[in-house]
């Protein structure tokens, strides 16, 4: 009997008009999407291509330990992921790299080493608004697909009621619940068909390039993709056939539907996101400068005092430059990370507060499948940190190796003078983690799926005492 009943609306459906504009509106959009990527990834590839070419080229210019040490590994770049057509992420607003250089000067003879810094992205400080609209996947799917479930099920029940078409199926014996689960599963096919049609005819386009290479981690994180993007549709219709039975007028319902669309997916994210930003205040570019420099002159009065104390000591001076180029890297870069840390726990609680919009959990799970936004972002920083752990034991170790060198790493006179290889120096290499993006989407897709159930559990309950 389901199987009866989800024939009749899929027969109902695919005879319609909304089905005949839903085809072709997605299938404009996903070929839109399509071909812009094909334009522009390849320029985004290049792009990152010859800046990690001249980033390295630099880094291995250098022979000198004591000036790679200094020096520090220059910009380092965060990889564009192949699946950009899927979800943008606000990627504009991220910074698309991070740098390790040497600024801090402690007196005219002595300079801090390299420490890491985070730079900000301004894309446009007079408009922070895009010129366009970004169409994604993360906006046909949040945004049209989730309209299109409304407009196929606001009037699946309430309809039914209205021509008393729903008092004749319930009197020929047929559980409620089934009749409930036919129109779930006919609606979810109905606009299935044309979203899984017009996925494949954009995946296809773009595999046809010979600039895109779409690899077995980018198909198991499509099909991952797709089944979030199922799921979200699943909880719409939930919330369409829950409407639906609540009211007896088709129109009621669609108002209804409409408003409560607009709340939760066009107003709730935007508008929470906006407040909650406002309880916390990270530190500003202008508060970061001001405690920087002050930082600076402290530590520069503390070595010119204590240098008075090294005339006609030469091993002693060295040990006291040593200490403070040391504090001076040290200083630098906790007051970057304190400022980064801020910014972080500002987004993060924007974030949760938003988490209570379906459609802001769908986009972070795309962010996290596709590899862009806030979650790719943070990862992109842990690589960061891992790689300067890593070149900063490079020096170390090397020289160690030296038999000849004092060991007194911080001045050129205490640190190894042999040639280093440029080959042996360690390059940053930024990659991504399939399981730990799973770890990452927990609480997201938990909540998505539980969102789905207590629609679909209130709908079912609803439904019950339907009068008909």
């Amino acid at each position: 009997m389901i199987w009866h009943i989800t024939k009749r609306e899929l027969y109902d459906n695919l005879n319609s008009l909304r089905f005949a504009l839903t085809t072709v509106l997605l299938f404009v959009l996903m070929l839109i999407n399509a071909v812009i990527h094909v334009q522009e990834h390849p320029e985004r590839m290049q792009k990152y291509h010859d800046a990690t070419t001249a980033s390295v080229s630099a880094l291995r210019s250098r022979t000198d330990l004591f000036g790679i040490a200094q020096e520090g590994p220059g910009n380092l770049y965060k990889k564009p992921s192949s699946l950009y057509f899927c979800e943008e992420g606000g990627d504009i607003f991220l910074p698309d790299y991070a740098y390790g250089i040497s600024r801090v000067q402690i007196a005219n003879n002595l300079r801090a080493f390299w420490s890491l810094y985070y730079p900000g992205a301004f894309p446009n400080v007079f408009n922070i608004r895009p010129d366009t609209v970004k169409v994604d996947w993360g906006f046909v799917i949040g945004y049209v697909l989730s309209l299109i479930a409304i407009l196929f099920t606001f009037d699946s029940i309430s309809s039914e009621r209205e021509r008393g078409t729903l008092r004749l199926m319930l009197a020929n014996s047929v559980p409620r619940h089934t009749v409930l689960i036919g129109k779930f599963l006919g609606a979810l096919v109905s606009i299935s068909i044309p979203f899984t049609l017009a996925i494949l005819m954009n995946l296809l386009v773009i595999s046809m390039s010979r600039d895109i290479d779409l690899g077995t981690d980018v198909w198991i994180r499509l099909c991952i993709i797709f089944i979030i993007s199922i799921l979200y549709l699943c909880l719409f219709i939930a919330l369409g056939l829950f409407v639906s039975s609540s009211v007896q007028n088709s129109v009621a319902s669609l108002v209804i539907l409409l408003l409560t669309w607009c709340v939760f997916v066009v107003f709730v994210p935007s508008t929470l996101a906006s407040i909650a930003s406002g309880f916390s205040n990270p530190m500003t570019y202008d508060e970061y400068f001001k405690r920087r420099n002050q930082d600076i002159k402290d530590l520069t009065e503390e070595y010119v005092a204590l240098l008075q104390e090294t005339r006609g000591l030469p091993n002693k001076k060295i040990q006291i430059d040593s200490e403070y180029v040391a504090k001076g890297t040290e200083q630098e870069e906790r007051l970057a990370q304190e400022q980064l840390t801020q910014q972080i726990a500002q987004i993060q609680l924007a974030r949760s507060v938003t988490r209570i919009s379906p459609v802001t959990l769908m986009q972070h799970l795309l962010e996290v499948f596709v590899g862009t936004g806030f979650e790719r972002h943070q990862q992109f920083l842990e690589n960061v940190q891992r790689y300067a752990r890593e070149y900063r034991e490079f020096v170390v170790d090397m020289d160690r190796a030296d038999p000849d060198s004092l060991h007194i790493i911080g001045v050129r006179e205490g640190m190894s003078k042999k040639p280093i290889s440029p080959e042996s120096i360690p390059t940053f290499e930024d990659t991504i983690s399939l399981s730990r993006d799973f770890n990452t989407a927990t609480i997201d897709l938990f909540l998505l799926i539980l969102f789905f159930v207590v629609l679909m559990s209130g709908t079912y309950l609803r439904f019950i005492r339907v009068e008909v």
